[in-house]
This record gives structure tokens, C-alpha cells and sequence, in this order.
């Protein structure tokens, strides 16, 4: 790894005597792995410019020089092909039971080829991101002639799809292997897996709001099922449910713990829930610093993913921007049309230009890097 040149305001800033991150921060600079009591040391801190030098820190010394100030995001394309769900999340909106309740929809494989067809930046377009309901509407062989569609029609994009908890609810279905499932799609085209569905890991949680849903072990064991197969994918933490610190953390160090196993994960999304249209208490809501702080706390703690999140549907584009100071190094991307989220509330646009993104970017001091689904660079932004 590149020996990077300190920044003495910084450096000078954390490593005082009496400031009680310096001892974080040198673990930081020697490459230590944190341990559980040093993430609840960093947590407790009410210094929040610190907890940014630190997390920034980690930040530098996980990337090559060249790349160190690279903000990435990727021109992709959120496919929600329904609300039918058969899953009992109480801090979902966006499920419906039925296809006669208010809202419910089911695209076709046509339609949703139509749609895409419509796009204006449809040339530009890197990724498409799939997630929907679990229905048995929703089986092994649409997923099949989905994307032998998708493949076919727009060979340039790559599909993201499924995450662990509709993989999980597919073998089921279907009365096959996860494993088995995972082939079958990446016979079709399958390129990789968001990291939704893991919530928090906290039985606790699970069971009050999620108690049909896969639990914490079984997410892991998929994604390290699709990590042998060669598919990556990403990790996801959704705070805002009632969890603890202690809870966030546990959370966290379960994904090191699989990244040191299996090795497929490429980025780590510290999610924030939404509340209209849901049965969880929007008194769990995270304020700015507890979002800032989660998103430090995952870059120093994840020393061994290399991009660390700002969903900005979620954070909105001016705390996603804020945070690219707290060890962010990615915003997603051009999003368009997002269901979940805006369904529960989110006030954030259903998408964002490249010139918005790269606006953003510049102005915090950062490169705008426009990247594909498995981060190879596509173009840099000078």
C-alpha cells in the first residue's frame, strides 16, 4: 500500500494528548484492526469533527494515492417490477397483499423492456438494479426471461439483482438450492447482488418487526454462497428500527467477519428508515450527527471492504455530500424511478443528473468518479 503524506492540521488535531481519539487514530495509521471496545470508545465520543479525521483517515490508507479523493456512482436504473409481497416487514410501505389494494402493480417483462426503451440516457446506462416483493408471481422463470430480455435488448448494462431474502424466498419456491438458483440466473445474465434484506442484525429487532424474514445467518450464508460462485455483492445496515449502538456495531463486525471469509463484498450502505405508511415509531429516527457517526464508524471498523455508501434517496443529496468527509466514498448513482423508499416517505427526487452528481462531488473538495457496477473506471471527472 502507498505510504500517503499526512495532513499536519489534521494529524496534529487528533494526536494531541488530551484528546481521547489519539489512541484510535494511531491504531488507525499502524493498520490495528479495531476491536468491539474500541468501536463503543469511538461511538461515545461527542467529538464529531474527530470521528471524521479518523474515519477519513482510514479512508486514505485503504485506497492507492492516485485514488485517494474518488468519489464514485454509477448511471443505473432501479427496476421494482412489483409491490405483491408475501412478507410481513412492519417498517415496509411499499408491500401490498393483494392485487386489488390500493396502489398494487405487476410489471410484465414487455412492459418493463418498454420502459427502459424509453429512456433518454438509455446509451449512457451502466447498471440495472433489481428488487421487488416476494410473490409466487414473481418465480424462478420470470426472473429467467427477464433477463435473457435484459441481456438481450441492452447487452451494455449490467444486472444487479435479488437480494439475499428473494434468493432465499425463490429456493423455497421452486423447492431447489440457493445454490441452484444462483446458477440458473447467472446462466442468464446475473452480474451481481445489492445488499437489502439484512436490516439489523438483531434478533431482537427481527422478531418485533421481521420475524418471517430470513435471519442474520442465513443473509451471510447466501452472500457467501454467491461470493464462491463469483457473483459480488454488496452489504447493508438499515438503522432507525429501535436498534442499538451496541446492536450497529454487532452488525458491522458480522460483515468483516464474512468479508474475511468469502471475500465478495465491494461496498458497505448505512440505510436510514422511513416512517409514513409503516408500524415503527419515527421517535427510532437518527439525527444528522448519529447518521454522520454511522457512517464513520462503518469506514473505520470495515478495514477490509473498500467503499463505504451515501444512498442519497435516502440521506438526501446535501447530508450525502457532508458526509463524504466521514469516510464516504461512493453515492450510488443516477437512481431513477425508486419505489421503496418514496413510498415510506423519503422527501429526496426519484433521480439525479451527472452533472448534479458531479456538482456535488466537486464542491466537497472530492473527484467525481463515474464507475461500472464492479467499480472499474469508466470516466474522471478533472
Amino acid at each position: 500500500m502507498a505510504v500517503l503524506s499526512p495532513m499536519p492540521v489534521q494529524e496534529d488535531y487528533i494526536t494531541r494528548p488530551s484528546n481521547p481519539l489519539a489512541p484510535l487514530y494511531q491504531k488507525v495509521m499502524a493498520g490495528v484492526r479495531l476491536s468491539k471496545q474500541d468501536a463503543f470508545d469511538f461511538v461515545a465520543s461527542d467529538d464529531l469533527l474527530g470521528l471524521g479525521v479518523l474515519a477519513d483517515t482510514a479512508r486514505k490508507r485503504m485506497l492507492p494515492a492516485d485514488r485517494v479523493d474518488h468519489v464514485y456512482w454509477v448511471h443505473n436504473y432501479h427496476i421494482n417490477i412489483t409491490n405483491l409481497c408475501e412478507g410481513t416487514c412492519r417498517f415496509c410501505a411499499f408491500s401490498r397483499k393483494s392485487e386489488k389494494a390500493l396502489k398494487a402493480y405487476f410489471w410484465s417483462v414487455d412492459e418493463i423492456v418498454a420502459q427502459v426503451k424509453n429512456y433518454p440516457m438509455l446509451a449512457d446506462l451502466a447498471e440495472f438494479h433489481i428488487v421487488s416483493g416476494m410473490t409466487p408471481k414473481l418465480n424462478l422463470a420470470y426472473y429467467v426471461e427477464l433477463f435473457d430480455a435484459l441481456h438481450r435488448e441492452f447487452p451494455h448494462v449490467h444486472i444487479k439483482a435479488l437480494t439475499a431474502a428473494e434468493v432465499d424466498y425463490l429456493a423455497v419456491l421452486e423447492g431447489i438450492s440457493v445454490e441452484e438458483v444462483l446458477t440458473t440466473l447467472m446462466a442468464h445474465g446475473h452480474g451481481s447482488m445489492p445488499g437489502g434484506g439484512a436490516e439489523v442484525f438483531s434478533d431482537r429487532i427481527r422478531m418485533k418487526l421481521y420475524p418471517d424474514k430470513i435471519d442474520h445467518w442465513k443473509w451471510l450464508e447466501i452472500h457467501g454462497i454467491a461470493h464462491k460462485l463469483g457473483l459480488k455483492s454488496n452489504a447493508t445496515l438499515l438503522a432507525g428500527l429501535g436498534e442499538t449502538w451496541e446492536e450497529r456495531i454487532d452488525h458491522i463486525l458480522y460483515v468483516r467477519d464474512q468479508q474475511d471469509q468469502s471475500g465478495g463484498f465491494m461496498t458497505f450502505i448505512p440505510l436510514n428508515c422511513w416512517y409514513d405508511n409503516t408500524a415503527v415509531d419515527k421517535s427510532h429516527a437518527l439525527t444528522g450527527v448519529e447518521n454522520l457517526k454511522l457512517f464513520a464508524l462503518s469506514r473505520v471498523l470495515l478495514d477490509n471492504i473498500p467503499y463505504v455508501k451515501s444512498y442519497w434517496i435516502q440521506h438526501g443529496l446535501k447530508m450525502s455530500q457532508v458526509s463524504l468527509s466521514f469516510g464516504v466514498n461512493d453515492l450510488d448513482g443516477t437512481v431513477t424511478q425508486e419505489k421503496i423508499s418514496h413510498m415510506a416517505g423519503t422527501d429526496s427526487a426519484q433521480a439525479v443528473t451527472k452533472a448534479e452528481l458531479v456538482h456535488v462531488i466537486r464542491q466537497a473538495g472530492k473527484t467525481p468518479v463515474e464507475r461500472d457496477t464492479l467499480y472499474n473506471i469508466k470516466q474522471i471527472y478533472t
